[in-house]
Parts: C-alpha cells; structure tokens; sequence
C-alpha cells in the first residue's frame, strides 16, 4: 500500500498460510502514525474481512489519540478502508491477469480469506467475481467465465442429439422449473468418488468445494446471477447418465417402488427406475440440492449452541434410483416374491447410501450382518 492523496498512507498486509480453516482465523494489522503504534486491529480502519490479514500499516493523517467512536463517524476513515480493500482486489486481479500460476500456487489458502471478502463486501465482490477461482476434477483451476465456457463445450458434446432426447430432458428436469445453468461441485472427493466416475465416464465435469464457507458463497453468488445454480453431484442424475429410451422403465418403476417401499418403510425414499450408462452401479441416492443446503445450514445452527432444534425433520428428501440394466436389479423385478428380495433391498440401499454418506452406527452394524447373511447364502 503506497499513498500521496488524498491521505498519505503507506504499508503491507499478507494473507498467512494456515493449515485449517479456523487455525490463525483473525489476523494482526498494526496500525502507526509516523512509526509510533497505535493499535492492533482497529476494525473502522480496516475493513472487517481484512481483519484475517496480518501486516502493518502507518498512516501520518491519522490522530494519535484519535478515540474508535470518533473514528466510526469519520468519513476521511471509511475512504481509508475503501482504499485498501480496492488495493487488495486490484493486487488480486493483476496476479490472476498476468501471474496465474502463481495466483494459482496461492489459491487454496487464500481462497477462505477472499470468500468471506465476497460475503462481507459487495464492491470488493463485483471487482473479484471474474477472478475467484474453482478447482475442478483434473486440479484445472478456472475463474468463473472459464467455468461456464466449458461447460458450454461439455454441453455441446453430451447433449442434444435429437429432439426427442431434448423433450425426453425437459420432461425429467421438470422438478427444476428453474431455467439457470447448473454448475455442478463435490464436497468430499473421496466419500463423492462413484458419481464423480460417472460424470467423468461421460466427459462431464465438476468442481471441488471443500470449505465450510463455500455453501454461504455459492449461494450469494447464485443470488447475484441468475444464469447458473451450483448443484452438487449427487443432487440429481442428469439425463447424459442414463441410456436414451428406457420403454419399460416406467412399468420397472412401478414393481420396484412397491417392493423397496414395502421393505424401506421409508416415507421420504423416493424410487425411481433408469437405464444407466454405467452397467457396474446397481443403485444410486441423490438428495435435493435445496433440501440438503437446509439441512446442512440447520445441522450449523445446532453446532453453534441453537440447541433444541430437531434437525431430523429437516431431512432432505432422498431418490433411490435403480439401474434396470443390472442383474440384481433384473432379479428383484423377475423375483419379487422371494424370500431374499427384501434382504437384497435393503442391501441395495445401503450400497447407495454408503457411496454418498457414512451409514449410522446402527445401519451400519445392520449391513455388516446382512453382509454375512448374503456371503453364508452363497455358500451353502
């Protein structure tokens, strides 16, 4: 920082490295006149997002014995704080313009910092939009214009062969009256890791949002745009997984919910039957995208002492989709009064659920024995 007028002003600030997201969370700004300390952290001079920065800065045209609720009714100090925060994203933008690599090299630890910038300052947001950026699935990293241009390609290569399979989308998407571009993100590349080798089966494309903060700014950036919306891969299977012409789907759909829900018992399960591309994945939970933000945002509340509060009817609603092209799901329809088809449902879901989320203790303690069960079949 480095200025004549219209207040004279020099100095450095740092975003530190941290190892965690709540390691070093507030920063230490010192703040001087003419080399004499002031203060740390003097939240009416620096903008209060900054306040994760560390650094030092001397300001001669602030008083020395200047009181904060002066400070806080000084306009020539809120130009203070404009200046810097317009020196951080200008900084910012010129190392994504001409030193990318670098901006890059920095990103995964800078990017909680300038997210919480975003979240907490509307001018420094519109300078930074075009130059946030997002790690897909091969660790590219692109900014937002980047990202919506390759899914514009992604798009043109999966999509739209014929009319009908157009219709056929428009038909299946109906639940997301919404017109906006989906980007689609994972949160746990691991725990995600069967949707992510269906996407990527099919040149399809996501990116990785891995920090608490990340659900409070897409959702802010959601609002700021209404072109895209960010859905995270295990929201829906869009129609670019499944095989074109599925006749019998509709009459399988109708077998399968009534078995799986005689056995589930699961009023929130809904059972949907599909052709996947994919011949290896048997079954598939995909839960809503509004319904698991709501749940995740009231599962903070409680974390944060809002206690009280019964998250479970906050439960977003889950689709069990079976592939009819697999043979245990073959078995089911051709079998359904067997005595092992409810085992098999159960295990079916299970499966699913295990691929998008840790089971209870008690689901798990349950799969393990019916685990055994199946294998002791076998082998009799």
């Amino acid at each position: 920082l480095n200025m004549d007028y219209p207040f004279n002003l020099k100095g450095i600030l740092y975003f530190p490295k941290i190892n965690t997201e709540y390691d070093s969370i507030e920063g230490t700004i010192k703040l001087y006149n003419n080399q004499v300390f002031i203060a740390d952290n003097i939240k009416e001079v620096i903008p209060e997002f900054l306040m994760l920065l560390k650094g030092v800065i001397d300001c001669p045209d602030l008083p020395l014995n200047v009181s904060r609720s002066a400070l806080q009714n000084d306009g020539f100090v809120k130009k203070i704080s404009d200046y810097i925060s317009k020196k951080v994203a200008d900084k910012l933008i010129g190392m994504c313009k001409t030193e990318k690599e670098s901006y890059e090299k920095y990103w995964d630890d800078i990017s909680p910092f300038i997210k919480f910038g975003c979240l907490k300052d509307t001018k420094f947001c519109d300078k930074m939009n075009d130059y946030i950026l997002f790690k897909n699935l091969d660790d590219k990293y692109l900014t937002l214009p980047e990202l919506l241009k390759e899914d514009e390609k992604a798009e043109e290569n999966t999509d739209g062969n014929t009319e009908d399979t157009k219709a056929e989308d428009t038909a299946s998407d109906s639940e997301e009256k919404d017109e906006r571009k989906p980007i689609y993100y994972v949160t746990d590349p691991v725990q995600q890791g069967q949707y992510i080798k269906m996407f990527k089966e099919q040149g399809m494309d996501a990116v990785i949002l891995n920090h608490n903060i990340d659900t409070s700014f897409i959702s802010q950036l959601e609002q700021r745009n209404e072109k895209f919306k960010f859905m995270r891969i295990d929201a829906n299977l869009t129609d670019s997984l499944k095989e074109e012409n599925a006749e019998d789907a509709k009459e399988a759909e109708e077998t399968l919910s009534k078995v799986f829900k005689d056995t589930l018992k699961n009023d929130k399960l809904t059972i949907k039957a599909a052709k996947l591309k994919n011949a290896d994945i048997a079954s598939v939970i995909t839960l809503s995208e509004e319904g698991r933000r709501m749940q995740d945002m009231m599962k903070m509340y409680a974390m944060n002492g809002m206690g009280g509060m019964d998250t479970s009817m906050f439960a977003a609603d889950q689709t069990l989709t079976l592939n009819t092209s697999h043979p245990l799901v073959q078995y089911i329809l051709n079998h359904k009064d067997s005595e092992h088809v409810p085992m098999f449902c159960q295990q079916l879901y299970d499966l699913a659920v295990l691929s998008n989320q840790p089971l209870s203790v008690d689901a798990m303690t349950k799969f393990i024995q019916r685990s055994n069960d199946i294998m002791m079949l076998l082998a009799k």
